[in-house]
C-alpha cells in the first residue's frame, strides 16, 4: 500500500470512530491505528482536534476501546521473545500505539466531566483473565483424591492487575532501555532490558553506544511520560499542589532504586553532555530540526517534573518520598558536582554567545535556559553538598552575573516576569549561605566583557557592589513590573548585608537613593504595606554599620551626608508628608509637565477605585525635603543606569502608578522591628517545601489589602516608632560632629579617614538573619505552572509547523495568548538570506523602518509568565504563554 493509500485508510479510520456504532475490542479495524501511520506526524495532522473531542463527546465506549487496544498492543509488543523484529513484532506498532496515546490524553484531560470516568478508567484496579484461566475454559480435571466424582467445568479464573496507567508507564520505562530499541543488543541470553544509563556522567563513567533511532524512540517515549503527566496543565495552580497528579506520584515513588537511579542519571547526562556550541554550517538549524535537542529538551523537561514535584499529603502521615529529588540530593563526588556545573553553565551561556556571534543567526540560540535555572534552582534546595560546593569554590560567582543577565536583559518583557522572579529567587536561596556573602568581597575583573545590558560602564569594585548595583537597576528600572518581588530583592541584600566589606561609592549611594524613594510619602501612602519595604532596607543598613563598621567607610560617609532624610523620617507626621506630596504637585505645575493623571493627587492617594502603588524609579527625589544628602551637600554620581541625572524637573516628577500584585505569585518579606531583630531564633530548617506552613499572602506586603486605603496618623503611629533607626542616628549623632570639622567638611578623603578611625559607641551589633525562601501551597502552584508553561512552549518549538500535543486544547493551568501569525520579512528573518538581510538593514543607520518594534528570539515568552511559543502548527499564529 503506499503512502497516500494508507494515509486515505488511516483517515477514514479515524470517521468511523465516532460514529454512533460500537465496534467490538476484537475487530480488525483496531489494528489499523498501529499499521497505517508511517510516521508521528501522521498521527498528529490526520487525527485532529475535531476528530478526538467528536468521538469522545459522542462515542465514548469506542475512544476507551481505542485506548485499551493501543496499550494492550503495546504491552503485548514489549513482553514479546521477538521484539523488536521487523517482521513478527515490529518497532513501528510499538511507536504508533505510543503515538496515538500521545495524541488523544491531552483531550481526556482536558474534559472536566469526564474526571470520574478517567480515574476509573486508568486509574481503578483490574481484573484479567489469567493465563490459567484461559486454558480451563474447556479443561476438565478430575479430584484424584476421589475418582469416582462426575468431572467439572471449572470456571475461568481471574487475576488482579495493575490499574491501566501503571501498566502503560511500566511499559514506557522498560522500553527506555530496551534491548535493539532503545539500547544496542544485549548478548543472547541476557534480558532485553537492561538498566543502563545512556550517557557518561553522574553515575557512568563509560557512555553506551547509540544511534539516531535509538534516540529518536526514546524522544516519542519520553514525550508521552510528559503527556500521562501533563494532567498538570488542566488544573488550577491552587488545586494542583494539593491534590497532585498520580502519574507523576507513581512515577516519582517507584521504590526500585535501579530503575530511579538509571532514569535519573540518563536523563541528567543526556541534559547536561549537550554541546550547541559543536561545530556546524551557519544557519543549518533554520531548515533541519536537530533531533538531538528535542530529545534533550524532553530529557531535562521530564527530569524536573519528576524531580520538583511535591507529593501530596495523605492527611494521615507523611508524604511518600520522592525518590528522583531523594537521590538528587543524595549526590556527593566533587566530579558529579563538577560535571553539572559545566553543563548548565554552558547552556546558560550559549544564549549570551549566539547573540554575540560575527552572523546575527548563525548559531541556533536554545529556548530552554529557564528550565535549567529551573535545575540549578532544585540543585541548590535539594543537595547541602551541592550549595557548599558552589559557594566554596566560587562558581557561585558565575551563575550570580548569569542569573543578572537573564533578570536584568528582559526586566520589561512582560513575557518573562516569571522568569525574573525565579532568577530571584534562586539568588535569594544562595545568598543565605554565610560563606557566599564573604566571597562577594571578591573583585570583579572582567566586567568590560559581558553584555552590554548588564556591563556597569567604568566599573571598578567587588562582585558585592556589582550585585547591589544590579539590584537597584532591578528595583528602579523596570517600571513597577517587579513590584512583586521588591521584598525578595531587599531579602538579597539583608542576608549579605552583615558580610560586606569595603562598598563602593556608588553602590553606597545607590543604598541611599533607594532609601530616599522609599521614605518618600508618596511611596508610604500608596498603601498600608509599603512601610515594610523601607523597614526591610533599614535593617539592611543597619548590618552593615553594625557588623562591618570599620570597613564601610563610603557607606558611613553617605548615611551621615544624609543625616537631614533620617532625622526627617524620625519625625514623619500625617501633615508633614501630606505637605510634602502637595508641595512636589505645585513643582511639578510650575515646571510645566503634563496634567495631573488619576493617582498624582492627594485625594486619589488617598481612596484609589483601583489599589496602586508608585514604581521606586518614579518616586520624586532632588529637592524635597527627604532628598539625597544635606541641602547643602551636592552629591551627582551614581545615577540609576538608565536614568537621567537629577535635576529640578526629573526630581520633581510625580509618581507612576503600577497595577496591583499577583496574588500567586511567591514573595518573601521579613520586615521586623528593632525589638524583635533579637527574638527570632537565628537557625531554621532552609531549603524545605515542607518548612512552611503559612500561606504567601499572610507573610507578603502586597499592594494594600483594602480596596480603599486612606493613611491615618493612628497607622503612621503603628509602625513608624517600630522602625529600626537607633543604630543609624547614633551614627549620625556621633560622626556628624567630627565630619563638620574644617579638615573633613570639604575633603572626601580626610572625611572617610575620620570615619576609619572613629569608634562610635552604642551601637550593639544584632544576631545575623537570613532571609529564607518559604514555599506553601500557593507558590508551589505558581512555581509548576511556571514548569509547564516551559514545556508547553516548548513543544511549540518542537513541533515547527506541525500540530503540538497541548495545542488546541483548554489548559486551566496558565494562559495561552494567540497572536497573529508572522510572515518573513527582512525584520523578521525566517532563513539565512532573511537574518543576513536583517543585519544589513540594521547596519544602514539612514533607513527609517516605522513600526519596527525590537523583538528576541522566537520560543520566548513565558508562563507564570515565561517562555513564548512559536508557530504553533499549521495555520495557528504565535502563541504565547502569559501569567495567570
Amino acid at each position: 500500500m503506499g503512502a497516500s493509500d494508507s494515509k486515505l485508510s488511516f483517515k477514514q479510520g479515524i470517521f468511523r470512530l465516532s460514529e454512533p456504532k460500537q465496534i467490538p475490542a476484537d475487530d480488525e479495524y483496531w489494528t489499523g491505528f498501529w499499521e497505517l501511520p508511517e510516521s508521528a506526524e501522521d498521527v498528529f495532522s490526520l487525527f485532529s482536534p475535531a476528530d478526538i473531542r467528536r468521538t469522545r463527546d459522542h462515542n465514548l465506549a469506542n475512544l476507551e476501546t481505542l485506548v485499551l487496544a493501543v496499550s494492550s498492543r503495546l504491552c503485548i509488543l514489549r513482553n514479546h521473545p521477538s521484539f523488536p523484529d521487523p517482521d513478527i513484532a515490529p518497532e513501528r506498532d510499538a511507536l504508533n500505539c505510543i503515538r496515538v496515546l500521545t495524541r488523544i490524553l491531552p483531550f481526556i484531560y482536558e474534559a472536566e466531566h469526564l474526571e470520574a470516568w478517567e480515574d476509573k478508567f486508568f486509574w481503578a484496579a483490574r481484573r484479567k483473565r489469567s493465563r490459567r484461566g484461559q486454558l480451563a475454559k474447556a479443561e476438565v480435571i478430575f479430584d484424584e483424591a476421589d475418582p469416582e466424582q462426575t468431572p467439572t467445568q471449572l470456571e475461568p479464573e481471574f487475576e488482579q492487575v495493575k490499574p491501566l496507567a501503571e501498566e502503560i508507564m511500566d511499559t514506557l520505562m522498560d522500553l527506555l532501555f530496551f534491548s535493539e530499541f532503545t539500547l544496542p543488543k544485549v548478548p543472547p541470553g541476557k534480558p532485553k532490558v537492561t538498566y543502563a544509563i545512556w550517557q557518561s556522567g553522574v553515575g557512568c563513567n563509560t557512555p553506551v553506544a547509540s544511534t539516531k533511532e535509538f534516540e529518536s524512540n526514546r524522544t516519542e517515549i519520553l514525550r508521552l511520560l510528559l503527556t500521562l503527566a501533563s494532567k498538570s496543565m488542566y488544573m488550577s495552580a491552587n488545586v494542583l499542589p494539593v491534590k497532585g497528579v498520580p502519574a507523576i506520584t507513581y512515577m516519582a515513588t517507584c521504590q526500585d532504586k535501579q530503575v530511579v537511579l538509571s532514569t535519573l542519571c540518563s536523563l541528567l547526562n543526556t541534559t547536561l553532555k549537550y554541546n550547541p556550541a559543536s561545530w556546524r554550517m551557519p544557519y543549518d538549524h533554520v531548515v533541519f530540526k536537530d533531533q538531538k535537542q528535542i530529545l534533550v529538551t524532553y530529557c531535562l523537561q521530564l527530569l524536573l517534573v519528576l524531580v520538583l514535584y511535591p507529593i501530596p499529603e495523605p492527611g494521615n502521615g507523611p508524604p511518600p518520598k520522592n525518590f528522583f529529588r531523594h537521590f538528587l540530593g543524595r549526590l556527593h563526588r566533587p566530579q558529579d558536582f563538577q560535571f553539572l556545573v559545566d553543563g548548565m553553565t554552558r547552556i546558560l551561556n550559549q544564549p549570551l554567545q549566539a547573540t554575540a556571534s560575527y552572523l546575527p543567526g548563525s548559531q541556533k540560540s536554545l529556548t530552554w535556559a529557564p528550565e535549567m535555572i529551573m535545575l540549578f534552582w532544585e540543585a541548590l534546595q535539594c543537595n547541602k553538598r551541592f550549595r557548599s560546593f558552589i559557594v566554596d569554590t566560587d562558581r557561585a560567582h558565575d551563575f550570580v552575573v548569569l542569573l543578572l543577565y537573564y533578570a536584568i536583559d528582559q526586566r520589561n518583557d512582560p513575557t518573562k516576569q516569571g522568569l525574573i522572579r525565579m532568577c530571584i529567587f534562586v539568588l535569594q536561596t544562595l545568598s543565605v549561605e554565610p560563606h557566599f556573602g564573604k566571597s562577594l568581597n571578591k573583585t570583579f575583573e572582567g566586567q568590560e566583557s559581558l553584555p552590554a545590558s548588564i556591563r556597569i560602564p567604568n566599573f571598578h569594585g567587588t562582585y558585592a557592589d556589582y550585585l547591589i548595583t544590579s539590584i537597584y537597576t532591578l528595583l528602579t528600572t523596570s517600571k513597577g513590573k517587579l513590584d512583586a518581588i521588591y521584598p525578595a530583592l531587599l531579602a538579597i541584600i539583608n542576608n549579605i548585608a552583615a558580610y560586606v566589606q569595603n562598598l563602593g561609592r556608588a553602590p553606597s549611594s545607590k543604598l541611599l537613593q533607594l532609601f530616599a524613594s522609599m521614605s518618600s510619602p508618596h511611596f508610604l501612602f500608596a498603601n498600608e504595606t509599603n512601610h515594610k519595604l523601607l523597614q526591610s532596607l533599614l535593617e539592611a543598613l543597619n548590618a552593615m554599620i553594625e557588623h562591618q563598621y570599620s570597613s564601610n567607610p563610603n557607606l558611613v560617609y553617605t548615611i551621615v551626608r544624609s543625616r537631614k532624610r533620617f532625622q526627617a523620617l524620625r519625625d514623619f507626621t500625617l501633615e508633614n508628608g501630606q505637605e510634602e506630596i502637595e508641595r512636589q504637585l505645585q513643582l511639578k505645575k510650575e515646571g510645566g509637565v503634563e496634567p495631573l493623571q488619576r493617582g498624582d493627587s492627594i485625594d486619589s492617594l488617598r481612596s484609589p477605585t483601583v489599589l496602586q502603588t508608585p514604581t521606586l524609579s518614579n518616586v520624586p527625589e532632588g529637592n524635597a525635603a527627604f532628598a539625597i544628602g544635606d541641602d547643602d551637600d551636592s552629591d551627582t554620581e551614581s545615577q540609576p543606569l538608565d536614568h537621567p541625572p537629577h535635576s529640578p524637573a526629573a526630581a520633581s516628577r510625580s509618581a507612576s502608578i503600577a497595577s496591583s500584585v499577583d496574588e500567586s505569585v511567591p514573595v518573601q518579606v521579613r520586615g521586623m522591628s528593632e525589638k524583635a531583630r533579637g527574638k527570632r531564633p537565628v537557625g531554621q530548617p532552609a531549603f524545605s517545601r515542607q518548612n512552611s506552613t503559612t500561606s504567601l499572602i499572610s507573610n507578603t506586603p502586597t499592594m494594600g489589602t483594602n480596596e480603599f486605603f486612606s493613611p491615618t496618623a493612628e497607622w503612621i503611629e503603628s509602625w513608624l516608632p517600630e522602625l529600626p533607626l537607633h543604630t543609624i542616628l547614633t551614627l549620625i549623632s556621633e560622626l556628624t560632629p567630627k565630619l563638620a570639622s574644617p579638615g573633613a567638611a570639604n575633603d572626601t578623603a580626610a572625611a572617610l579617614k575620620a570615619v576609619r578611625e572613629t569608634q562610635v559607641y552604642g551601637i550593639e551589633p544584632m544576631p545575623i538573619r537570613v532571609h529564607l525562601f518559604e514555599w506553601s501551597p500557593m507558590s508551589l502552584g505558581w512555581y509548576e505552572s511556571l514548569l509547564w508553561g516551559f514545556v508547553f512552549a516548548g513543544e511549540i518549538q518542537v513541533a515547527k509547523g506541525t500540530a503540538g500535543v497541548w495545542n488546541s486544547t483548554n489548559i486551566r493551568l496558565f494562559r495561552v495568548q494567540e497572536t497573529a501569525a508572522q510572515t518573513p520579512s527582512l525584520l523578521a528573518p525566517r532563513g539565512a538570506v532573511d537574518a543576513v538581510g536583517s543585519n544589513l538593514v540594521q547596519r544602514i543607520g539612514s533607513l527609517n523602518l516605522r513600526g519596527h518594534q525590537g523583538q528576541g528570539p522566537p520560543g520566548q515568552g513565558q508562563n507564570g509568565g515565561q517562555r513564548g511559543a512559536g508557530n504553533g502548527g499549521a495555520g495557528v499564529g504565535q502563541q504565547t504563554v502569559r501569567d495567570v
